[in-house]
């Protein structure tokens, strides 16, 4: 586990993603990100082979939307059109990959947690990944519930004259990176039965280092052969960044509200 003083800096997300890249490779998780890191590698493959396709025609038609007053600008644009389009693309196709892959999302992040603490969360065996799959997929429904709207609203600033080419993809890549936080995040505290809401408040306390996490894995996925593996890194970097950080202080104040309850 990382150390207090690197937690406490701001950059503590990419150390977290860093982490996961270390984990990804040892021995003990491997087999777990193996299926992953194939669902993730035919999504994004698919993805970007009809994305460069079209990619250029879309640009075209965007910039000649621009007023003249801002035509000058036009090539000042492409760069960070094209890299917004990217963004979008990722976004939209990991958060595809990772309901496709979420109960092996979330056996990865129980593992690497068993790894990082030397303590199972559970002995579940494999039939009873398969009973807790409504489960699963209805919280990864509940995450889309909560994109979809600040999504659409994001789309539609995009269709503002001049704001829309200039300020909106800024917006974009803040929203992204906070829909990934919460996209990898909820692995580890889904795991632990905390409840949608709540782990939405817990990241809020420590927005610079989560939006910095997500916003990486954002730029990751629009790298080719990088954005094969970002997935199965994104998953173990954040269960680490569960374990320094919010574990101790979540499972706590649950287990503490629990001995509140009257007995039954």
């Amino acid at each position: 586990m990382l150390n207090r003083s690197t937690i406490n800096t701001p950059l503590s997300g990419i150390h977290y993603l860093l982490k996961g890249a270390q984990l990804l490779s040892h021995p003990k998780l491997r087999f777990f990100v193996l299926i992953p890191l194939m669902i993730n590698i035919f999504i994004f493959a698919s993805a970007f082979w009809f994305l460069f396709s079209a990619i250029m025609e879309w640009i075209d038609s965007y910039i000649s939307a621009l007023p003249d007053w801002l035509s000058w600008l036009s090539y000042l644009f492409w760069p960070f059109l094209i890299f917004s389009i990217l963004v979008s693309f990722s976004f939209v196709f990991s958060t595809i990959a990772n309901l496709i892959a979420a109960p092996f999302n979330g056996l990865l992040a129980e593992k690497t947690e068993n790894l990082l603490t030397g303590k199972a969360i559970n002995d579940d065996g494999f039939s009873d990944l398969l009973k807790d799959l409504p489960r699963i997929f209805k919280r990864e429904l509940q995450k889309w519930a909560y994109f979809l709207p600040r999504l659409f609203v994001c789309a539609l600033l995009f269709f503002i004259p001049a704001f829309g080419q200039t300020v909106a993809p800024f917006i974009w890549f803040i929203f992204a990176g906070w829909m990934m936080a919460i996209q990898y995040a909820d692995f580890p505290f889904d795991n632990h039965k905390i409840p949608f809401n709540e782990m939405k408040k817990a990241l809020r306390t420590r927005l610079g280092k989560n939006l910095t996490f997500g916003m990486l894995i954002s730029f990751f996925t629009t790298i080719p052969v990088l954005n094969f593996v970002i997935m199965p890194i994104a998953v173990c970097g954040a269960t680490a960044f569960w374990v320094d950080i919010y574990k101790s202080e979540l499972l706590a104040t649950k287990n503490d509200n629990t001995e509140l309850l009257p007995p039954q």
